[in-house]
């Protein structure tokens, strides 16, 4: 991935740190509470596909540990450190199975938490409900997860791919365009996530046609073959779920063969941080994309949290940074609720928890129907400022006004 950032001392500093830090993930690794409570700690074990997506889960890792560290030095939970096993699954479902097994019976670990790829989650789901262990899921998108797969020991913290394709389609129903095209890495997330953009806008604007799509495989886009597929089917908008190195190869093309001249773009995750800065000088102008416009964000929550993760570790916080703080902090007010770690107690306490969100917009609920959480996300444009991509005209979308009916959820989740 080309990284056009200017190599000032500061940010030679800061990617070392960070290289530092993402070198170590591969490893297994215990993060002990070195000062604090006292007590018996209770241990969370964290699996996620480190080595595979760094780019997000070295952020991720850092927002999770300075969480930890904030509820330690604060007395723990009822005088008990936190103390987080971690597990690098590779992004493959095999492993990260495995490992939960490890996590459980050699670790001794009170919950299971972590996930990034959507088909690693869902395995790490069906771990949970068949040996009725909890699983705090960080960041897996699917919906699956929560619905059609969905079981009473499952839980999400991030907005997913309905509820992030319907804050777009809030936006794309707005444009003139009625041809529209698709390009998506091939695995449960992408699909899911052109399922959902489809069938709603469909559902809000009728005259709307899809007229092709692309699927290429997760970290080997054939960007240049994808653009051109993708200009023969004279689509007049796109809708691109691509992220990372496919994202930035993807953007590199169309750039070069003119793929986004005078067509709208409608965009996930690319208003992230960590997708929208390695883009630089090549970012595409008024994109609509779901992203967390950090340096902007300026609330009192925010700016603390921001203030204390870059003294932390001499860097700014990404998307990754808040899911992980996030993820703590809603484990934390669980098992304050449930006062132990006995499973039972622990899947009933999360059901209707509460906390607040380092984005500063207010508390987060985990709903009792579903276990998914209202966590919502931030939808702007992309803007070119410079030599760097930036998110602007942006509005944070509640996730509690993006989520279907009752209604629907009990129909969509057999197990109830």
């Amino acid at each position: 991935m080309m990284d056009r950032r200017p190599t000032t001392p500061h940010v030679r500093r800061r990617d070392l740190l960070a290289g530092i830090a993402i070198g170590t993930l591969a490893a297994p690794a215990v993060l002990r509470a070195q000062s604090g409570p006292g007590g018996n700690p209770i241990r969370i074990g964290e699996i996620n596909s480190y080595t595979a997506q760094p780019a997000f889960l070295g952020p991720y890792r850092n927002g999770w540990l300075l969480a930890q560290e904030q509820i330690n030095a604060a007395g723990g939970i009822d005088g008990r450190p936190l103390e987080t096993v971690f597990r690098d699954d590779a992004g493959k479902p095999e492993d990260a199975v495995r490992l939960a097994g490890e996590l459980v019976s050699a670790e001794k670990v009170a919950l299971l938490a972590g996930g990034y790829l959507s088909n690693v989650g869902l395995a790490l789901g069906d771990y949970a409900a068949q040996n009725k262990v909890l699983y705090a899921a960080s960041e897996p998108l699917t919906d699956a997860l929560v619905w059609s797969k969905g079981n009473r020991y499952t839980f999400r913290l991030r907005p997913s791919t309905y509820m992030q394709a319907a804050m777009l389609v809030e936006e794309a129903a707005k444009l003139p365009a009625k041809r529209w095209a698709t390009v998506a890495p091939n695995y449960e997330y992408g699909q899911s996530a052109v399922r959902w953009f489809r069938d709603l806008l469909k559902a809000r604007r009728p005259d709307v046609e899809f007229v092709g799509e692309q699927f290429p495989a997760l970290g080997r886009i054939d960007a240049g073959a994808t653009v051109q597929a993708l200009e023969r089917m004279r689509p007049e908008a796109i809708f691109n779920v691509t992220f990372g190195t496919d994202l930035l190869n993807f953007v590199r093309q169309g750039n070069t063969r003119g793929l986004f001249d005078g067509r709208s773009v409608a965009s996930m995750l690319s208003g992230e941080p960590e997708y929208l800065e390695p883009l630089g000088e090549e970012c595409p102008e008024g994109w609509i994309v779901t992203g967390y416009p950090r340096d902007d964000l300026n609330n009192p929550v925010h700016t603390a949290f921001r203030d204390a993760y870059r003294k932390r570790y001499d860097a700014l916080p990404r998307c990754g940074s808040v899911v992980g703080h996030d993820n703590v902090q809603a484990i934390a007010a669980m098992l304050r609720k449930a006062g132990g770690t006995e499973t039972e107690a622990m899947v009933k306490a999360f059901e209707g928890i509460r906390f607040q969100t380092a984005y500063g917009t207010g508390e987060v609920e985990f709903r009792a129907i579903d276990h998914q959480s209202t966590l919502g996300a931030f939808v702007g444009r992309t803007r070119l400022e410079g030599k760097a991509g930036k998110m602007v005209d942006w509005r944070y979308a509640d996730g509690a006004n993006y989520l279907p009916s009752d209604a629907q959820v009990r129909e969509w989740r057999p197990q109830g």
